[in-house]
């Protein structure tokens, strides 16, 4: 069993990742943020820390935040996974 751990919000993703998010998709982020790490919601997603997941809780939110990351891959510092809650 793993333990993921962290409460990430778009600011701390940002210093963490040495990306500056397009202003679009932070407006996106900070109105679908969900704190609470349990059941993500659809059209919600978390971010732990350890290690450095978004879980999204649908397909749509996971599409829209990778599309505007996307182009940006070659600037992170360190990998960052993105994934759906099944």
């Amino acid at each position: 069993m793993s333990f993921m751990l962290g409460n990430l919000d778009v600011a701390a993703i940002e210093k963490r990742s040495g990306v500056t998010f397009p202003e679009k998709l932070v407006e996106f982020m900070l109105a679908t943020h969900q704190p609470s790490a349990t059941k993500i919601r659809l059209g919600k997603w978390h971010c732990f820390d350890a290690p450095f997941t978004l879980v999204c809780g649908d397909v749509d939110t996971a599409t829209i935040i990778y599309e505007h990351l996307r182009p940006l891959t070659s600037q992170f510092v360190c990998k960052m996974h993105i994934y759906v809650q099944g």
